[in-house]
């Protein structure tokens, strides 16, 4: 996978985030004013879409329901912001893969057969996907890579610097096991190999916890399925012994959760560091309990809302290569210089919960803070 070529590389922010962004209406509308499709270029044509007015359908192919994010905000945001771009007549046709990557297809094709005017997907497996990119391009119908860089003639890529979460993810174990490190054994667990962003999070990971940390395990997990970590985990424990394992890089939160139950039922009574991805709320719960030590807060608000300026852009007609829709571009194996967005990254820990997901208007304090969590929140000052 070659690295992403970057004409203005993203910042990352650990203890301050957009502060206008307080609530997911309020962030639509920040969005929406900062961002604004009036601000792009000289407002050109796209000789490869279509230029229509507001009455368009886009269609959303995401990959699984494990993951929280997809259902509870992706889906809901872009519905929002593509009603909000064309005066509540444009509309959003959904489906979720599942974790199926059979499923994704036929719903990639039946996309293609109803004549949807564009389509955001962010893929399970990005080769596989590629004959599916090429139909919808036959067919007249731009795609926009979404969440993951999906192989085959897309239009434009909408995500965060891949490479970077996983850098932000080994920086926080090395930094953590301090003087340590350089001893201290540590397991990997990644991602499902067929995802593109797989490798990008390995590779950034691996260029802060190499020679800085002993790694002795190493996982691939299909389908970035928890129980499949979970058995990993297991596995890893058996192998280096339980007080040995000085941490764990998880890639996401939901092998986080199974990688920590694991550990638990061990018998471990402290948790060594373990990161994760996504702010998912039990993740966030478990940092605040000290169970996990961070996750990467991606902010799906500005990813989510971002994707559909561009897909409402591409079906209208207008440039999407200047001003802030895409200011950088990406390769993939099958292209050269795609338009690219990429949205920066926080490493959430427990001193900066209030600054990101609270401001952000993700989850409040009594999301986070229920009875189980209450005494732990109060020690950390988030009341």
């Amino acid at each position: 996978m070659l690295p992403p070529h970057r004409k203005a590389p993203p910042v990352i922010a650990r203890n301050t985030r957009q502060a206008a962004v307080r609530h997911l209406s309020t962030a639509l509308a920040v969005s929406v004013s900062a961002l604004s499709l009036a601000a792009c270029g000289d407002g050109g044509s796209d000789d490869t879409a279509a230029k229509k007015g507001n009455d368009i359908t886009v269609g959303l192919l995401l990959p699984d329901r494990d993951t929280a994010r997809f259902e509870k905000f992706d889906y809901p945001l872009i519905k929002q912001e593509v009603a909000s771009l064309t005066e509540n007549k444009g509309k959003v046709r959904y489906a979720n893969a599942e974790a199926s990557v059979t499923r994704q297809s036929s719903q990639f094709q039946k996309m293609i057969a109803d004549k949807v005017d564009v389509i955001l997907v962010d893929a399970l497996n990005s080769k596989t996907i590629a004959p599916d990119v090429q139909k919808a391009k036959d067919a007249g119908i731009p795609v926009i890579a979404y969440d993951r860089l999906a192989e085959g003639p897309i239009d434009a890529y909408v995500s965060h610097d891949n490479e970077l979460v996983g850098q932000v993810q080994g920086r926080a174990i090395v930094g953590e096991l301090g003087d340590k490190a350089q001893k201290s054994k540590v397991v990997m667990m990644n991602g499902d190999p067929g995802d593109p962003n797989t490798a990008r999070f390995k590779d950034g990971a691996l260029s802060e916890l190499r020679g800085q940390v002993n790694i002795v395990k190493e996982y691939d997990t299909k389908e970035w399925k928890p129980a499949i970590a979970k058995e990993h985990m297991k596995e890893a424990i058996r192998a280096v012994g339980l007080n040995d394992i000085a941490a764990v890089y998880s890639a996401n939160d939901g092998m986080a959760g199974a990688v920590i139950e694991a550990l638990q039922e061990a018998g471990a009574t402290k948790m060594p560091p373990v990161t994760g991805q996504d702010a998912n709320l039990d993740a966030v719960q478990r940092v605040v309990s000290g169970e996990q030590y961070m996750t990467v807060y991606k902010s799906f608000l500005l990813e989510a809302t971002n994707a559909a300026k561009i897909a409402v852009a591409k079906v209208q007609g207008r440039s999407i290569e200047f001003a802030a829709l895409t200011r950088e571009t990406v390769d993939s194996p099958t292209q050269k210089n795609i338009p690219a967005m990429l949205v920066p990254v926080v490493a959430l820990t427990k001193d900066n919960i209030k600054e990101t997901v609270i401001t952000d208007g993700v989850y409040t304090v009594k999301d986070i803070c229920t009875a189980k969590y209450r005494a732990d929140c109060a020690a950390i000052g988030l009341e």
